[in-house]
């Protein structure tokens, strides 16, 4: 296990890193985040995950099921 993850990291599949962000752009995501009712961090995430769904970067849930349907084994 590498040595900056803790145990709660390799449990939970996430992995923490720092970000840095000016001030404006620090503010105007806190306030996104309370209207929609999530935390900065959890605004964070939503926003990664959908813009790699958005870029096709990444396998959704219907995207995957759909490929089981498709070629049966």
């Amino acid at each position: 296990m590498p040595e900056h993850f803790t145990n709660n990291q390799m449990m939970s599949g996430k992995k923490s890193f720092v970000l840095r962000l000016n001030a404006r752009t620090y503010e105007a995501l806190e306030k996104w985040a309370a209207d929609e009712f999530r935390s900065v961090n959890g605004q964070l995430e939503w926003i990664i995950d959908k813009s790699l769904k958005d870029a096709k970067r990444t396998k959704t849930e219907n995207h995957s099921s759909q490929q089981k349907n498709e070629n049966p084994d």
